[in-house]
């Protein structure tokens, strides 16, 4: 008797495990993109939400972002995925958002600090220092300009902290991006963007190649976050020092950012049909 239950409770096991197996393999399915729209994986499919409309994603290719004196080039290319909503609000999945890519600080550490003497302890290159742009809040409707995306940039070295950052989610970067021109506060002059050449693949993909977004109008917050972390010595808080040594906060009219991008965007109900 015992016997028979205990095969019957295995064959009961098995058979809730397969279609367990199923069901995953199904939901998986479900939320990978068609083939043909795979670079559009960040963007949410409409089981998760069910009012999204268009899949997006663009990457910024090249260009600078200077806020007082200090000046970030984008040499590794920054991508941004998701989708829009009916309403036009961006969302996106596990794989999408800003993904991070490290960028050079000229001058690393000690240019940040001025810290000369951290050289004669580790070295130049040890004090090589990062800046990883990451989004401080959601951004906005990517296909309508302003293309609105408030941003923290994480300075990255050990001899930092693990938490160093200039802006905060309640303290943003608020970059509005545009195509056209410029009217930023004195003492900055108007700069111009470029919309780009837009094409229509045979998936019906709306490609935008060779567009330039800019923005000079916004402010800069100072630094958060920024502790000395040296091996045998008490962490000490360094922000006031960073923010003299880079000029932050700087106001709106001294900061400047130019990114040169590529941008796709397609019906959702192409991408998960």
């Amino acid at each position: 008797m015992i016997f028979r239950y205990f095969c019957k409770l295995l064959v009961a096991v098995a058979a809730l495990a397969a279609l367990t197996a199923l069901t995953s393999s199904v939901a998986e399915a479900t939320t990978s993109p068609a083939p043909g729209y795979e670079q559009f994986a960040g963007c949410p499919d409409p089981g998760a939400v069910p009012t999204i409309a268009t899949c997006f994603r663009s990457v910024t290719t090249g260009g600078v972002l200077q806020m007082g004196n200090l000046e970030i080039p984008i040499a590794k290319p920054i991508t941004l995925s998701g989708g829009m909503t009916e309403t036009g609000k961006f969302v996106f999945g596990s794989k999408g958002g800003l993904l991070p890519a490290k960028q050079h600080i000229t001058g690393g550490v000690v240019g940040l600090t001025g810290f000369t003497w951290l050289v004669e302890f580790f070295g130049s290159e040890a004090l090589t220092a990062y800046a990883v742009i990451e989004l401080a809040s959601n951004p906005g409707n990517q296909l309508v300009e302003p293309v609105s995306l408030p941003v923290k940039v994480h300075l990255v070295n050990s001899v930092l902290g693990s938490n160093c950052y200039i802006g905060s989610k309640t303290e943003p970067i608020d970059l509005e991006l545009i195509t056209g021109t410029t009217s930023p506060p004195s003492p900055n002059m108007p700069i111009t963007g470029a919309p780009g050449e837009t094409s229509l693949t045979p998936n019906s993909v709306t490609d935008v190649t060779g567009g330039t977004y800019v923005d000079n109008s916004f402010a800069a917050p100072g630094a958060n976050g920024c502790v000395l972390t040296l091996f045998g010595f008490p962490p000490e808080n360094i922000d006031g020092e960073i923010d003299a040594q880079t000029g932050l906060p700087a106001e709106a009219g001294t900061n400047t950012t130019i990114q040169d991008f590529d941008s796709e965007s397609v019906s959702a109900a192409l991408v998960y049909p």
